[in-house]
């Protein structure tokens, strides 16, 4: 795809009122009377138009990149008509990538170490969100990454220090990535780079539907990173906690000093990032509007992806831990609760759309029935999404590798294709996906 490129202007005096923002000042910029359209929070519940509203959605990052390709727009209105179809209402997907040295990152990126912007992929998100706009469905839009496979904070640092690490490289291996990526919330040139990305996004004028983005009711939140955890190694965790808390207080009351009509979420996995600490992740959405869990079966070793039938059982009661722990903390903290990432393998954790899908299907019905039985006992679950859509992608290589130029899915280039994603052929999956979405949007 062509490549335009314009100046990403950074204003220190920006970060330096965004760093001195408090969260009563954030709350006081979100006070405000509700307008048509938007998604609002009330309590642990979404409302929309004044009346309750939830989403079952999906995960497909890759949007704004097929929006970027005229050959790839569509693709776009077939993937969104198959997801409508299905019930989805929500779509979550990438709206920031660092371009960098990573040699898992996603490319092209939406900005680069010189300071200028790929115009052309932001026309690329611009056509995402008039797509969902159509279809009267909403987006969540995260800003950076966490993880490498979009530059994300690692190469924000990378900017400013000339440094960096490649998660999984043998010479620095776990948790080395996510501990020294941990040093960009006090690092105040990278953390101006974000709230610079920010500004640019948040107060972007939609070339394809002429609004502000602060005005499409299609957005419902601004997200501040994909799983942004404060550390991994407990001195590393206790060292990094008040600059952690500070960037997330500030990139809230940013955003809302651009945006008062839209929900900021974190897209925080949960307690797996904090080392267990519940009173951790309840400070860290003092802030935010809504809490987010992402549960991993198979990446935190609670299941064997080659003996599913012999570590389900185990696998199933920690994830029922897990989301039970969580339903308790939004409870705490009278916030909603999206359920915004899950995943499961295929059968014998095999990667073609072929293979069954037999241990996902049970997974994913875990999943919906807590959803389920959380909004009928009054309960904060709001939302689930699960991860991701391939839809008609196909990867045709033995080794299920992504190389420049194959079609891109909700895999991430850096992941084996076909490892977690659902394909438009995935008719059992597809089937219980719009089972529940039908039950979840009707329940009183």
């Amino acid at each position: 795809m062509s490549v335009t490129h314009r100046p990403l202007a950074t204003d220190r005096r920006t970060l330096l009122a965004a760093l001195a923002a408090t969260p009563l000042a954030a709350h006081m910029a979100h006070a405000q009377p509700p307008a048509a359209g938007f998604v609002r929070r009330e309590g642990t519940g979404f409302v929309r138009n004044g009346r309750p509203w939830r989403h079952t959605g999906a995960n497909a990052w890759y949007l704004a990149w097929l929006g970027a390709d005229p050959a790839g727009r569509a693709r776009l209105g077939r993937e969104l008509d198959r997801l409508q179809a299905m019930g989805v209402r929500n779509i979550r997907l990438l709206a920031g990538a660092e371009e960098g040295p990573l040699h898992a990152s996603v490319t092209p990126g939406f900005i680069y170490r010189d300071g200028h912007v790929n115009e052309a992929l932001l026309v690329g998100l611009d056509h995402a969100m008039a797509e969902l706009a159509r279809r009267n469905m909403t987006g969540v839009l995260y800003l950076t990454n966490n993880w490498e496979w979009s530059g994300g904070m690692m190469t924000l640092l990378w900017y400013d220090t000339g440094r960096y690490l490649d998660n999984n490289d043998p010479a620095h291996p776990w948790p080395a990535f996510p501990d020294a990526g941990a040093d960009f919330y006090a690092n105040t040139h990278a953390v101006g780079r974000f709230f610079a990305w920010v500004r640019t996004v948040v107060g972007r004028i939609n070339t394809v539907t002429g609004r502000a983005y602060r005005d499409d009711p299609a957005i419902l939140s601004w997200q501040l990173c994909n799983e942004p955890r404060p550390g991994v190694s407990p001195a590393v965790m206790a060292r990094v906690l008040p600059s952690y808390y500070a960037w997330i207080d500030a990139s809230a009351a940013l955003i809302r000093s651009l945006d008062a009509n839209h929900l900021v979420s974190l897209g925080l996995e949960g307690t797996i990032a904090t080392a267990g600490s519940e009173e951790i992740v309840l400070r860290a959405h003092q802030s935010i509007d809504y809490l987010t869990a992402h549960v991993w079966p198979l990446n935190w070793g609670w299941v064997d992806g080659k003996n599913l039938a012999g570590t389900w059982d185990a696998g199933r009661a920690k994830v029922e831990d897990y989301i039970a722990t969580h339903i308790r903390l939004a409870r705490s903290a009278n916030k909603p609760l999206v359920i915004e990432e899950f995943g499961f393998p295929r059968d014998g954790e095999l990667y073609d759309p072929s293979v069954a899908t037999t241990f996902r299907q049970q997974y994913y019905r875990l999943i919906y029935g807590a959803a389920e039985a959380s909004l009928a006992q009054g309960g904060p679950v709001a939302g689930t999404n699960f991860w991701g859509w391939n839809g008609e992608a196909r990867n045709r290589r033995p080794d299920h590798r992504w190389h420049p130029g194959d079609p891109l899915m909700g895999d991430p280039p850096h992941e084996p294709q076909g490892w977690y994603g659902n394909f438009d052929s995935d008719m059992p999956m597809i089937t219980l996906i719009r089972d529940h979405a039908a039950r979840f949007a009707t329940m009183a």
